[in-house]
């Protein structure tokens, strides 16, 4: 079984559709606490390391084989947790930040609410590290996304997101920082890459779930 931390109720059906596509068998236990990542935002990610430790002690206790935790903002919290405690916890954004470095040295990285990008970035500059390429990125943020996708209207959401990576010109790979970014990737024009992380994250939670 492969555990799921979410910071939102709208990620269960998207990872739940993922599994049906790609990983038909593989058993899912959702964890969802949005409080997350409103005191993240609030007093950084550290605020919430204790309650992030008790997800994935229950987690485990009840089957885990592996965790996934989909919300970028909270991503490093749970990876330390995890290797604290010695189980596998797999952030889900960590292949996109791998393929945006083999994808280009000039990474722009956008995002709907400002507690991403510390966590991004650093995520990105560690497995520009690892590979041993230079990178140059950039951040933006893209107004009223957030707003929108908190209010329900996960269109309209996509929408903005879809334009903010439109007019991004000077870029080899943009990265949709945050789950909930990923429909805008099919509704861009633009011909620079275009990534997301719920598809790859998903593939790598399943990976260390079924290697664990």
């Amino acid at each position: 079984m492969l555990a799921l931390l979410h910071t939102s109720p709208a990620h269960v059906p998207v990872f739940d559709a993922l599994r049906d596509e790609n990983h038909q068998g593989l058993g899912l236990r959702h964890f969802v606490d949005e409080e997350l990542l409103v005191r993240a935002r609030r007093l950084g990610p550290e605020a919430v390391a204790g309650e992030v430790r008790a997800v994935l002690s229950r987690a485990f206790a009840e089957g885990a084989r592996a965790l996934l935790c989909t919300c970028s903002t909270i991503g490093a919290v749970a990876e330390e947790a995890g290797a604290q405690a010695g189980v596998p916890v797999v952030r889900a954004d960590r292949p996109m930040a791998a393929a945006a470095v083999a994808t280009g040295t000039r990474i722009v990285v956008l995002a709907t609410v400002e507690s991403t990008f510390g966590p991004t970035v650093s995520l990105i500059e560690e497995e520009a590290r690892r590979a041993g390429r230079p990178v140059q990125v950039r951040t933006r943020l893209v107004d009223g996304a957030w707003e929108s996708f908190a209010a329900g209207d996960a269109e309209r959401c996509a929408h903005l997101v879809a334009v903010a990576a439109d007019a991004v010109t000077d870029a080899d790979v943009i990265v949709l920082a945050q789950g909930s970014m990923a429909p805008a990737q099919h509704l861009t024009t633009t011909a620079v890459a275009v990534l997301s992380s719920p598809r790859a994250g998903l593939a790598a939670g399943a990976a260390a779930a079924l290697g664990g």
